[in-house]
């Protein structure tokens, strides 16, 4: 259970779900965690089920500014980082006729904007060997009706897993990607939908999945801990696929 001892990793958007328990697993597994996060309450609740260890950094995961400073508050309390893990994400899924400008830039600025300055932000802090992975998503693949722009932006990430890699493989960062399918996790209750409706819609996607159900963070977090852990250290530029089947239809 040591696979990240003496690490240092930050895991954006760590207060729920994937990045929630993806913190837990690299606390067990010895590293040294930062998470961020927007919501006062929430990060107030990570804490108390993280544990005081955990290093709690408020932000805006969409301005591009405010990724210096989380940059600056890791290199002050940890001294660099090893492993970052790009979480933090927002779905608006909605009919294309419905998507207005705010929201069409509220998708690109959280999902897109501030994971490529955040990465920007870090480099000099970075240490030698070092992992970023970046959670994508299956909708990047299919043609799921309503994801237009949530799909655009999972696609831009999986593009930045391919080019950063070429880019910044000779500092020693791999960078690769996960890209979950239907996952059991707090983002759909954000979708804006009545209980029922999202019932119905929840339906409608497990049966779209061969496995048959949804899945799970745990599920999730086994393989970002491989791609940050040394064992995937011949790694790069990858794509991992933990979808159920959704993918390959």
């Amino acid at each position: 259970m040591d696979r990240l001892k003496g690490k240092r990793a930050l895991i954006t958007g760590g207060t729920s779900g994937i990045g929630l328990e993806t913190a837990r697993r690299f606390l067990n597994e010895g590293a040294r965690v930062a998470i961020t996060g927007k919501n006062p309450a929430t990060l107030e609740a990570a804490r108390k089920e993280l544990g005081n260890d955990v290093l709690i950094i408020p932000s805006d995961a969409g301005e591009a500014g405010a990724q210096k400073e989380v940059a600056e508050t890791l290199r002050q309390e940890f001294g660099g980082l090893d492993i970052l893990f790009i979480n933090a994400g927002i779905a608006e899924l909605k009919p294309v006729e419905q998507v207005d400008e705010a929201a069409f830039d509220r998708s690109f600025a959280i999902n897109v904007k501030g994971p490529f300055f955040l990465v920007q932000a870090l480099l000099p802090i970075f240490a030698n060997p070092a992992s970023i992975v970046l959670n994508t998503s299956v909708n990047a693949r299919i043609g799921m009706p309503n994801t237009s722009i949530y799909a655009a932006t999972k696609a831009a990430l999986i593009s930045f897993a391919r080019t950063l890699s070429g880019e910044l493989i000779s500092r020693g960062i791999r960078v690769n990607a996960v890209s979950p399918g239907p996952i059991s996790t707090p983002l759909f209750g954000k979708l804006g939908l009545s209980e029922p409706d999202l019932k119905s819609v929840a339906a409608s996607i497990q049966s779209q999945v061969p496995l048959g159900r949804f899945g799970t963070p745990s599920e999730i977090a086994h393989a970002i801990v491989f791609l940050a852990s040394d064992e995937s250290a011949f790694t790069v530029g990858s794509e991992f696929l933990i979808d159920g089947g959704v993918g390959n239809l």
